[in-house]
């Protein structure tokens, strides 16, 4: 197979979105507009005169290196992973090459492994188990591991760290598979303590509604940044979103605000292309937690999922820790208790398509990360 690569307008782009079963946001057209820190365009597969594949490639570039960009694909390419993929890749680096990037950074979406919440459970129980990659999986993915291999072998790099966090998208994430299940199955997937919060918020009167008060999210979103210690995104961010997202689908994207007694306890971004449907952004008082409001916002939305045909409700990130003293143990608990199960993904992966100016690049990415790290 001899494949081509070429730029292609965000229409022709999202015609192609559209005929896939499933698709990351992050390689939607709309992505590039809310990412106005970098530039952006999107990509064409062609085998012969037909579209077979597209990408959106965020450019961005390097300090005082302006003519040279990182070309960032994340959670993509849009292509099949399941061959061998040389062919797809290889044409990708050398238009991205002559058009002054120093490096390739993508993320095939690709999983590699999974846990089931029983699993899960065990190992964090376990006091001799401190990681989830020290459990057999569920599952193994041979299209996971054979990406895996062709990469390292065609010289692209490993860039996701150990602790399943950093700079890019997690290669760690918590997933709830719909396909083929009922409200009730869903119910009965979960914890006891998830069962009975969501009975808590109904009884107390909690009210869920979609609405688009952005405003009103963002104070909350703002307070629970405070309180949990994370830097908030501004709400002109937030608008960019919405703007672009609905702009491209008015199903693409809503806001869940819970409500008890007039007061905003809790509000949720659900974002949905095709079959998957993403949990993107939450938010939550500290007073009323006792009514539940999260949790009211979790069941609506994997409610709605359910409803739209979905075949997965995405938790996206957890850190990969099993390790009852580690405090981001705390997020794959709650996570855990939906039912749903752990996923590892191939992760993110560089190409050094200019090895000198990729070096000073990383050691700048280096230098910042380790100032962050002392609080400069």
């Amino acid at each position: 197979m001899s494949l081509t690569v070429g730029p292609i307008s965000a229409a022709k782009h999202l015609a192609f979105v559209q005929t896939q079963r499933s698709v990351s946001f992050l390689q939607t057209p709309a992505w590039g507009r809310v990412k106005t820190e970098w530039r952006s365009e999107s990509l064409g597969w062609y085998d012969g005169r037909q579209m077979v594949g597209a990408g959106l490639v965020l450019h961005r570039p390097v300090p005082r290196l302006d003519r040279f960009t990182l070309a960032y694909l994340p959670e993509g390419p849009v292509i099949d992973w399941t061959g061998e993929i040389d062919a797809w890749l290889d044409p990708l680096a050398a238009y991205l090459k002559a058009h002054g990037a120093f490096a390739i950074r993508l993320g095939p979406p690709v999983p590699t492994k999974t846990w089931s919440a029983a699993q899960v459970k065990e190992g964090v129980a376990d006091p001799g188990i401190k990681r989830l990659t020290e459990m057999p999986g569920q599952q193994a993915d041979p299209v996971g591991a054979r990406v895996t291999s062709q990469l390292r072998d065609a010289g692209w790099l490993p860039q996701s760290p150990e602790d399943g966090f950093g700079v890019g998208h997690p290669q760690f994430k918590y997933e709830i598979p719909l396909a083929g299940r009922t409200e009730e199955d869903l119910l009965r997937g979960m914890n006891q303590l998830w069962r009975r919060n969501i009975k808590k918020a109904a009884k107390e009167g909690v009210q869920v509604t979609v609405g688009e008060d952005l405003k009103a999210f963002h104070d909350l979103y703002v307070h629970t940044a405070e309180r949990d210690r994370f830097t908030p995104r501004p709400l002109r961010y937030f608008e960019t979103m919405f703007a672009a997202m609905s702009a491209e689908d008015p199903e693409r994207i809503k806001l869940y605000l819970a409500r008890h007694q007039g007061d905003l306890v809790a509000a949720t971004i659900l974002v949905r292309v095709g079959a998957h449907a993403v949990y993107s952004y939450g938010a939550s008082s500290t007073e009323k937690r006792e009514v539940r409001g999260s949790n009211a916002c979790q069941w609506a939305m994997i409610r709605d999922s359910l409803a739209a045909g979905c075949d997965v409700y995405d938790l996206r990130g957890i850190t990969p820790t099993l390790d009852a003293d580690d405090p981001h143990v705390g997020l794959i608990q709650f996570k855990v208790g939906t039912g749903g199960q752990a996923v590892r993904y191939v992760g993110e992966w560089d190409l050094p398509l200019r090895p000198m100016v990729y070096r000073g690049f990383d050691l700048y990415m280096r230098r910042r990360g380790s100032m962050r790290r002392r609080g400069r």
